[in-house]
């Protein structure tokens, strides 16, 4: 197994490089400890095919929290035929029960709190546990995402839990017309609830459709739109998640 190099001097020629050049540095140097995390959004399908070329046979990781949309259901296994097997994390089932026996199964809407704890439970734990078998994750990260990503950088180190972990986002830097043009020029498919007015895709009922003039993910925990702060409307596997 490789050693991920820990010497900040690392970042610098990481956050230089092009997309590919980031993928085969990364299955190059660390193999199987390297892999994107994606929910199969557009950026992570981007991600997925440039990897393909560069980088065949990186792992792909998604995380599921067992309260996604149909569609996304059926995306996800068209690109596995397309790419190849997919790994999925869910959330522990004994931890699952407890949550929805003590707090229902819509305790999304009573609290910003129990939002996050919601989250906690479905999505950063199952990708912690993900990330527990990687020394480099991939995510589809992107400063026009929101406010809050606007000062993403490409690649960064940060602990999880006492994990060190090299961070890349490749993509980062590229805007909305970009991704959409790449995906066009290579004939990509996208999840059909973008079709739907969709913008940023998650679970159903806690992600929803947004109108023109939105941030991106306005559509995300709608019934949170008036609380403040560039982190809102963040689950917690960027920003570290929340108890109850």
């Amino acid at each position: 197994m490789a050693v991920l190099e820990t010497e900040e001097s690392l970042l610098a020629p990481l956050n230089a490089m092009s997309p590919e050049a980031l993928f085969a540095w990364a299955k190059e140097h660390h193999g199987d400890r390297a892999g994107i995390i994606t929910s199969f959004q557009d950026t992570g399908c981007v991600m997925i095919d440039i990897m393909s070329k560069v980088a065949p046979g990186m792992r792909i990781i998604t995380i599921d929290t067992l309260r996604l949309h149909d569609e996304t259901y059926a995306f996800m296994a068209e690109m596995e035929r397309r790419y190849g097997p997919v790994e999925r994390f869910t959330p522990d089932p004994a931890r699952l029960r407890k949550m929805v026996a003590q707090h229902g199964e819509f305790l999304f809407f009573d609290s910003k709190a129990k939002q996050e704890y919601c989250c906690s439970i479905r999505k950063t734990e199952p990708n912690q546990r993900a990330l527990e078998t990687l020394d480099v994750w991939f995510t589809g990260l992107r400063r026009d995402h929101s406010e809050f990503r606007t000062t993403t950088p490409k690649a960064t180190f940060v602990d999880r839990q006492g994990h060190r972990v090299l961070k890349i986002a490749p993509l980062v830097d590229w805007d909305k017309a970009q991704v959409d043009a790449y995906i066009a020029e290579h004939q990509l498919p996208e999840n059909p609830l973008y079709s739907q007015g969709y913008t940023s895709i998650g679970c159903a009922i806690c992600s929803t459709p947004t109108l023109p003039h939105e941030d991106k993910r306005a559509g995300r925990w709608r019934w949170f739109n008036n609380l403040e702060g560039d982190d809102a409307k963040e689950c917690g596997i960027h920003i570290g998640g929340s108890g109850i």
